[in-house]
């Protein structure tokens, strides 16, 4: 493909340039979003310049380390990916071909994307050579529209969201602990004695409270945590060292139960389930690339205990 000329834009391609301005602003870079698009980053500079001309707004602050949007940026850039990705569809749809193509923001958790995902991605990018894929790991829930991302796989209740969602699965809630803490610190024999131990409070336990079930009783106890870790993979990895008892889902544990790393607690009384599900935001045409992704992940967890 040769490289485009401003004039090129300066003619007929207003929309080469909110492509371009969507991927510097989701780069934060004029070079790598111009490699992307096969445009030299000072042509890129100068037809995004121009498409702030055209609609009369700063879109983009540029600084010696960074490339930033303004509000109003944000606010276009949020209006503009919808309709590129509806462009994209309706392309395909009319060329009738079945190939995945263009870019997929997917939102998901860290533990799901680096134990579950992540090892499986090359088969799935195997299957769709056209597609990109930009994967934000964040344990904590993002704003779909906000942030452009096409799909979200979220953990726990949903009843604040307005976005469309399908359930994926659900997993039973378990705490655990290292053989080398439980050594230490003695094996909880009910809910009660937790008190008297080190919690590790992640992003699956920011409840203060944890409720045990057992044959119709219920013990709810209020959980003071001595560490306080953003990530369930970090929160996994301070158990493991012994830093005391941690909260997640059975099959993201599965691994350190087998290797014996850690040991679960309490395995006679019921925490209750982790539903996952997958988010599309509200009044946005679902990609066909997010379906793919979503039926993918559901493959890849089936078998997950």
């Amino acid at each position: 493909m040769r490289s485009l000329k401003l004039s090129d834009f300066a003619m007929n391609d207003h929309l080469l340039a909110l492509r371009l301005f969507a991927r510097v602003a989701r780069k934060g870079s004029f070079s790598a979003a111009g490699r992307e698009l096969n445009i030299p980053q000072a042509t890129a500079s100068r037809m995004i310049a121009e498409l702030e001309r055209r609609i009369g707004a700063t879109l983009l602050v540029r600084t010696t380390r960074a490339v930033l949007l303004t509000d109003q940026g944000a606010d276009f850039l949020s209006r503009i990916e919808t309709v590129l990705a509806e462009l994209d569809e309706a392309e395909q749809a009319v060329r009738g071909t079945t190939e995945l193509r263009g870019r997929l923001r997917i939102g998901i958790g860290s533990s799901l994307a680096v134990r579950e995902i992540i090892p499986r991605l090359p088969e799935f990018l195997d299957r769709h050579q056209g597609l990109q894929i930009d994967m934000l790991l964040d344990d904590f829930r993002q704003d779909l529209v906000a942030e452009g991302i096409d799909v979200a796989f979220r953990f726990g209740p949903l009843t604040d969201s307005t976005a469309t969602a399908r359930t994926i699965g659900s997993w039973p809630r378990v705490i655990a602990a290292s053989p080398r803490y439980l050594e230490r610190a003695g094996v909880p024999r009910t809910p009660a004695d937790l008190s008297s131990h080190s919690i590790i409070v992640g992003p699956v336990s920011t409840n203060p409270t944890w409720s045990f079930q057992k044959d119709g009783t219920t013990s709810s106890i209020r959980i003071e945590g001595r560490a306080r870790i953003a990530g369930n993979e970090g929160a996994i990895a301070a158990a493991v060292a012994g830093l005391g008892i941690v909260m997640s889902s059975s099959g993201s544990l599965r691994h350190e139960f087998q290797e014996g790393k850690l040991m679960r607690i309490l395995d006679d009384w019921d925490l209750g389930l982790m539903e996952l599900s997958a988010l599309f935001a509200a009044g946005r045409t679902t990609k066909r690339a997010a379906r793919a992704f979503t039926e993918f992940l559901i493959e890849v967890l089936k078998d997950m205990p």
